[in-house]
């Protein structure tokens, strides 16, 4: 089913997502698009109902008002202005009175100006994705690298809908994974895929790289260069692979930056691999929020634990200890990490708070354990509420919820002997500490 399609063109505005999500929630698909698209664009799409201009502080580049070609107005598609006045537009409203108000103007624009159809759901996103994964793929085969995170979870289990065992999935373990989560993982998919989930535990390799190094940016590259590497020596022992899926959603997209928006962050088709490990792509996720992923993901079936998850980062634990990444302190990073969120479900805080994780630092104090002198590490809790990661506030947890994390972890995590609370915002703080 072809949804119809509400343009969002970017004149400047800060707010192009926040519309485009507006309209998707009243189940009409929306997308954003350069000021500058041209009118066969538009109709290459097929099923444009219409198109905002949608325009805001960045309206000026090297000194001049951007505005939309002239032969946009041309196609008999309805358009409107928010934020940004046109003197073609039908309608147009200058500014935002309200939330409420702008929703009501946009829902009447959307289904009273431009008919459109009610259509955007997950269930009819599933049909057309495996339709199109089908038509796209034909009898050939499918290499994903599955890290367990929610984008390439729900990638597996669509493809596995669509193309059953021509998808094969390698899951390394960098040594750097939650407790049991390669086991959770492997868990999941080894029935559908069998033969086809390739495990690869490489933790010594990583963690035998990492030796020695304290810096976090080098950490960073050395984790993310060595997962290259080993996703490419695995991906080359695979034969008659033809296709390589990712999990590519839409703010990996719109964040790559349009003509009046800097890059907040760069969208990489193939992370690194080399030019000779040629795949076509595959991202049935692109057109996705986050939010509309972890829909996709209950569609298709997969458990609420997987689908909910916090999110993590690529580093994984190696950048929730601190400096070096020695074992006693990733040893008490895993094992605090799971008495929170063990905790914080009991709790129902895990509906309730966007990321939550803990840290172990480089560094001891003073403690007493059974009437003697210890000298161990301190485990710092961290737990924000955000929208976009771009800000951060901090969850306000009852004392008696912390006490009883803090008794847990000083009573069962070795080589810790104190817990504290990151009160720190974002900014201000990072999320992350490192």
């Amino acid at each position: 089913m072809k949804q119809d399609n509400i343009l969002v063109l970017d004149l400047g505005s800060s707010e192009n997502t926040t519309i485009a999500r507006w309209i998707r929630e009243l189940g009409v698909y929306s997308e954003i698009h350069a000021h500058d698209i041209t009118a066969q664009n538009i109709q290459d799409l097929k099923t444009v109902k219409g198109i905002i201009l949608n325009g805001g502080v960045n309206n000026i580049v090297d000194g001049e008002a951007i505005d939309v070609l002239d032969e946009i107005y041309n196609l008999n598609i309805p358009v409107i202005s928010v934020e940004h006045p046109s003197t073609q537009a039908a309608q147009t409203l200058d500014k935002w009175p309200n939330e409420e108000e702008t929703k009501s103007f946009l829902k009447e624009f959307v289904f009273d100006t431009c008919k459109a159809e009610a259509n955007w759901n997950m269930k009819n996103f599933v049909e057309d994705q495996i339709a199109l994964i089908r038509q796209q793929v034909g009898n050939k085969k499918v290499l994903l690298a599955l890290s367990g995170g929610v984008d390439s979870s729900v990638v597996a289990a669509l493809l596995i809908k669509a193309i059953g065992k021509q998808l094969v999935c390698v899951h390394v373990n960098h040594g750097l994974m939650r407790k049991n989560e390669s086991e959770g993982v492997i868990a999941m998919f080894e029935k559908d895929l069998e033969e086809n989930l390739v495990y690869v535990n490489a933790s010594e390799r990583f963690l035998g790289k990492l030796k020695g190094v304290s810096e976090p940016e080098e950490k960073r590259k050395i984790i993310g260069n060595e997962f290259i590497r080993v996703f490419e020596e695995e991906a080359r022992k695979q034969d008659g692979i033809d296709f390589l899926a990712q999990g590519t959603i839409y703010p990996d997209i719109v964040e790559s930056g349009t003509k009046t928006h800097s890059v907040v962050k760069s969208h990489h088709n193939v992370g690194g691999l080399p030019d000779d490990l040629q795949f076509e792509l595959v991202e049935p996720l692109f057109q996705l929020f986050k939010d509309e992923v972890r829909a996709c993901g209950v569609e298709l079936g997969l458990p609420h634990d997987m689908v909910y998850r916090q999110p993590f980062p690529g580093p994984g634990l190696g950048v929730r200890v601190l400096g070096e990444i020695e074992p006693e302190r990733l040893e008490a990073v895993r094992e605090s990490d799971a008495i929170l969120r063990e905790e914080f479900a009991l709790a129902g805080l895990d509906q309730k708070v966007w990321q939550y994780f803990t840290v172990v630092p480089n560094f001891k104090s003073v403690g007493v354990r059974n009437n003697e002198r210890t000298y161990e590490y301190p485990v710092i809790i961290r737990a924000v509420n955000t929208i976009d990661a771009m800000t951060a506030s901090i969850e306000q947890i009852e004392w008696p919820i912390l006490i009883k994390i803090t008794d847990r972890i000083i009573n069962e995590v070795k080589h810790v002997n104190r817990v504290c609370y990151d009160l720190s915002p974002k900014p201000g703080g990072t999320i992350e500490w490192e």
